[in-house]
C-alpha cells in the first residue's frame, strides 16, 4: 500500500512534476546532504528554489519495521503540528510512505528550503558575533522560549531540542525556525515533566558555553513567563542544570 500527499500549493509547475508521487521522489537525483543506514537527505532544485528530499528505506531493526508510528510519518506529522501551533518551521511540500504486508518499505518527506538561514550550533562553532549582541540574543531567546512553551503546553516534547535544530535567518533581528523533529511525541504525568527537563537541558547544553548565566536565566524566565522564580521553578532549574552531568 502506498500513500502520498502533495501540498496543493506545489502541485503545478516543476515542483508538481518532481514531487508527484513516491516513485518519482525516489528517482530524483540531487546533492547528497546526509546519509544514514535508514535514510538520506538530498538537496534538489525545482523551479526557482531548493527543496530537501528526505528518503527513508528503513524504520529501525526488528519489530520497528511493523509496530508503532513510522519515523518518517512522525517527522511530517510533527512539522505540521508546529505550523498548527503557530511555531515557525520549514514548509511541508509532500510526504508519504509505502507498506507491504504491514511492513514498512520506504517513505519520503519533501520540505522547502529556508534561504539565508543557519542553525545556532553552526553560529556557535564559528564564534558568530551575533551571539555577543544583547538585543539579538534576547530576540532569538524569546522566540525559542515561546515555541518551546507552546509545545510543552500541548503535552508535547521535541526530544532533540538542540541548537542544530534551530535555524535563524539573516535579518537584523532574526526569525527562528524549529526543524527536524522525528522523535517528538506527547507525554503526560512524570514522563512529561522528565521530557520537558530534557528539552530545556538540550537547549542549555551549548548555551552554557556561549551565553552568560544572566542570559540563560533570562531565557528560563521567558519560558516560564515569569519575572521571579518560585521554589518549584528553582527545583526544575536545578534538574535542568544537572541533567547531563557525567554524560558529557
Amino acid at each position: 500500500m502506498k500513500r502520498w500527499t502533495l501540498n496543493p500549493e506545489y502541485a503545478t509547475g516543476e515542483s508538481g512534476r518532481l514531487f508527484a508521487d513516491l516513485d518519482t521522489v525516489f528517482g530524483l537525483e540531487g546533492e547528497l546532504i546526509t546519509y544514514s543506514p535508514i535514510s538520506s537527505v538530498h538537496k534538489v532544485w525545482a523551479g526557482d528554489r531548493h527543496y530537501y528530499v528526505k528518503r527513508y528505506t528503513g524504520n529501525g531493526k526488528g519489530l520497528k519495521q511493523y509496530l508503532g508510528r513510522w519515523r518518517v510519518q512522525a517527522e511530517w506529522e510533527n512539522l505540521l503540528r508546529f505550523h498548527a501551533w503557530g511555531i515557525p518551521s520549514v514548509q511541508v511540500v509532500a510526504f508519504g510512505l509505502e507498506r507491504r504486508s504491514g511492513r514498512f518499505v520506504r517513505g519520503a518527506l519533501v520540505t522547502e528550503d529556508l534561504p539565508a538561514t543557519r542553525d545556532l550550533a553552526d553560529l556557535a562553532a564559528h564564534a558568530d558575533l551575533r551571539l555577543r549582541k544583547l538585543d539579538w540574543v534576547r530576540h532569538v531567546s524569546l522566540q525559542v522560549a515561546r515555541a518551546t512553551r507552546m509545545m510543552h503546553d500541548q503535552g508535547f516534547t521535541h526530544n532533540d531540542l538542540k541548537w542544530r535544530n534551530l535555524l535563524v535567518d539573516d535579518q537584523a533581528l532574526a526569525n527562528v525556525y524549529l526543524i527536524d523533529c522525528p522523535a517528538g511525541s506527547f507525554w503526560w504525568g512524570p514522563m512529561l515533566r522528565y521530557r520537558i527537563i530534557k528539552d530545556l537541558a538540550c537547549l542549555d547544553k551549548l548555551a552554557k558555553h556561549h551565553l552568560s548565566r544572566a542570559r540563560r536565566l533570562a531565557f528560563y524566565k521567558m519560558y516560564l513567563g515569569k519575572a521571579r522564580l518560585d521554589s518549584e521553578d528553582r527545583k526544575q532549574l536545578r534538574a535542568i542544570l544537572a541533567f547531563f552531568e557525567g554524560r558529557e
